[in-house]
Formats: C-alpha cells, structure tokens, sequence
C-alpha cells in the first residue's frame, strides 16, 4: 500500500506544478472600484432656451480595463436616480417623480459595456446599454482613461434622447441632453 502511495505522489506534485504554472501565465485582469467621492456624472439640458445643468450621485460597480487589452474590458456602474441635484429643490423633487425618473419604483440608473474598443490615440470607445427607469438603449462614446495613481481617471460625454427612456412625457424641457462623465476608479 505504501508503494502504491509513492507511485501516486509523483504525479500528484507534477500536476500541482502545472496547474501552478497555468495560474501564474493566466493574466488577472484588474478590477477597480468608481469612487463616488472625486467622480462627477453631470447633465446638460435646455429648458424654454435655458441651461439647466444638474448631477447624479451614489456611484457603485465594477471596472475591468487594460489599456493594453480595451477589447477586454468591463464597466458595470450605476448611480442613485433619486440624488438628482439641480441646484433647485423644487425642480429636483418634480423630476423624482412618477412622469420623469419615478425614483421610488426605478432607483437606479445603470450603464453597462458591451464593447470596448480603441478609438484613437490616447482615446477608447465606449459601446454599451445604459437604462433608466427599466428601458435600456444603445449608446456609444469616445472616452479617455488616463492613469492616476491605483486606477484610472476616464472621461466621456454623450447625447441620450430623454423620451426613449420615458423621461418627462411631453414637457417645455428638450428631448436632448448631453452626459458628462468624469469617473475616477481605484
């Protein structure tokens, strides 16, 4: 019995050794963390000819990226539907509302990759869902990832069509509006 355990040693170490192996030559793709806290997500949009600009808080989820490898790529993130900030309470607790972004029933508001890909020099390209109050839409955008101590900065901005995410029914507001991402991830 004792010879028999001897004989199975050897090849039990052999694939401890190779499975070692494999671990080591298998890259980890790195995972980061948006930080709520240095990160904005801002909004831009035009009511009876006026700017409103507003902001979006509580910034969670998972980051995968590699410049080296952006075909590998995973953003995973959401905010807070209900920390809408536009500077006027009155307006903000109008747009927590049922007819534009139904907070209680639709709290978050989630983007999430499908693809990304070079863009340019120095730029990558975004393609992926983002939904809002359970409708989810294509978006694609050029974005930069600039390296920062532990993680990432990245940068983008988008248009979105607010009625495809039935947001505000018919309203004096337009049905553009512009997306301003500036997400720091450690």
């Amino acid at each position: 019995m004792r010879t028999a355990a001897l004989q199975i040693l050897p090849g039990l170490l052999l694939d401890s050794v190779l499975l070692l192996a494999l671990f080591i030559a298998t890259p980890v793709k790195a995972q980061y963390q948006p930080l709520d806290k240095g990160s904005s997500v801002q909004f831009r949009i035009k009511n009876l000819g006026f700017n409103v600009t507003g902001s979006l808080t509580g910034l969670v989820g998972k980051i995968s990226f590699d410049p080296a490898q952006p075909g590998d790529a995973v953003f995973d993130v959401s905010v807070d539907a209900n920390s809408i900030n536009t500077d006027n309470d009155m307006r903000d607790d109008h747009l927590r509302k049922e007819s534009y972004f139904n907070v209680k029933q639709y709290p978050r508001i989630s983007l999430i990759s499908g693809k990304i890909s070079l863009y340019k020099r120095g730029a990558y390209l975004f393609a992926g869902r983002l939904t809002i109050k359970n409708h989810s839409q294509d978006v694609s955008f050029p974005f930069t990832a600039t390296e920062i101590d532990g993680g990432y900065q990245f940068k983008g901005t988008f248009t979105i069509n607010r009625k495809d995410f039935d947001v505000g029914g018919f309203s004096t507001i337009s049905d553009n509006l512009d997306v301003t991402l500036d997400v720091i991830a450690k």
